[in-house]
């Protein structure tokens, strides 16, 4: 566990996990115990703005997945979530106007909460989509995390549109569990396993909904606090470039030119920013894609074509020269000699 203060990449705050300890009490394990075994502090979950490294919350929640027997404990923690869970960035999202204002909010500012995923808002033919996902490399039952971080953002929805709030469809980048039947109820709406990522699906009219409990004087006093966190951690480029490219490669304009125009520069000055922090645009492009495929080749059934095409690949082949570059392997071996994950259906 870390101190509260510091917020560096590839950390997370425990709130969005708070709900741990009741989940393995309900499921007869003593958190303590757990936590102990995990190597983790027993006042983890004592105080909601509590940080601890992204990885280590994938290294405990495999533990967790592996001692209750339950593999949908992902989703039990996060169906007990919602926006109070993501503190002052959630706070200020149910002060927002309307859906859209409310969603976007979250995409700009989860950093704050979340240093090691991202989430993510697009608007497709009517359509919006809804989704989070991890760019934090080499995290155990990730797809654990993604399963409680869609469950939230179920929460957030009801909340703000309504508890009978549903989704037209609910997408997860992994294999169908054995059991779908807590993902069903929960959820209450279609369900498709091995898609390309995690994310909630309903027509896009419902973001021009007004939130008409939201205060416009609160909001102000909280957009205050935010923006002085954003000053405090803006010399950390690196990270937001990261963050912005896992979202980008989503809607598939993840080139250098396209997302220095998300930063409103010229791709040269992307670069020399790059630069100056010691790393290069291709050397975060390629750990960003080498995350997302490990991802599709660990959780899912995807093929080869299909991983591909939505890391931007021309084809299988591209994909697996550049697997190979970077892993040693390829795609077809790595997916063969990689155990399951925990909680995963391998």
């Amino acid at each position: 566990m870390q101190a509260k203060g510091a917020f560096g990449e590839g950390v997370v705050r425990i709130g969005g996990a708070a709900a741990i300890p009741a989940v393995l009490r309900d499921h007869g394990v003593d958190p303590a115990e757990l936590l102990a075994e995990a190597g983790l502090s027993p006042g983890l979950f004592d105080d909601s703005d509590n940080m601890i490294p992204f990885v280590s919350l994938g290294h405990l929640i495999a533990i967790c997945v592996a001692r209750t027997g339950c593999s949908h404990f992902g989703l039990l923690v996060g169906q007990q979530g919602g926006p109070a869970s993501l503190g002052l960035v959630g706070f200020l999202v149910q002060h927002s106007p309307d859906v859209e204002t409310a969603l976007r909010t979250l995409v700009r500012y989860l950093h704050h909460h979340d240093r090691g995923a991202v989430p993510t808002l697009a608007i497709n033919e009517g359509s919006a989509i809804f989704g989070y996902a991890i760019y934090q490399p080499d995290v155990e039952a990730a797809e654990q995390i993604a399963d409680g971080a869609i469950a939230v953002a179920c929460n957030i929805m009801r909340r703000l549109c309504g508890p009978d709030w549903q989704a037209g469809e609910v997408l997860f980048a992994h294999r169908a569990p054995p059991d779908i039947g807590p993902f069903r109820r929960f959820f209450r709406s279609p369900l498709r396993f091995d898609a390309e990522q995690y994310a909630l699906v309903f027509p896009a009219e419902w973001l021009t909904r007004p939130l008409a409990a939201a205060d416009p004087d609160l909001r102000r006093l909280l957009q205050k606090q935010i923006d002085e966190l954003e000053a405090r951690t803006a010399g950390d480029f690196p990270h937001q470039v990261r963050r912005v490219l896992r979202t980008a490669l989503l809607t598939h304009r993840a080139a250098a030119n396209e997302v220095a125009a998300l930063f409103s520069m010229h791709v040269r000055t992307l670069n020399r920013h790059l630069r100056a922090s010691g790393t290069t645009f291709q050397h975060i492009s390629d750990e960003v894609r080498f995350e997302i495929a490990r991802q599709m080749l660990d959780d899912s059934t995807m093929t080869l074509s299909e991983i591909a095409a939505a890391l931007d690949y021309a084809d299988a082949s591209a994909f697996s020269r550049a697997f190979s570059r970077w892993s040693g392997v390829t795609p077809g071996c790595w997916r063969v000699e990689r155990p399951a994950s925990p909680g995963g259906e391998r």
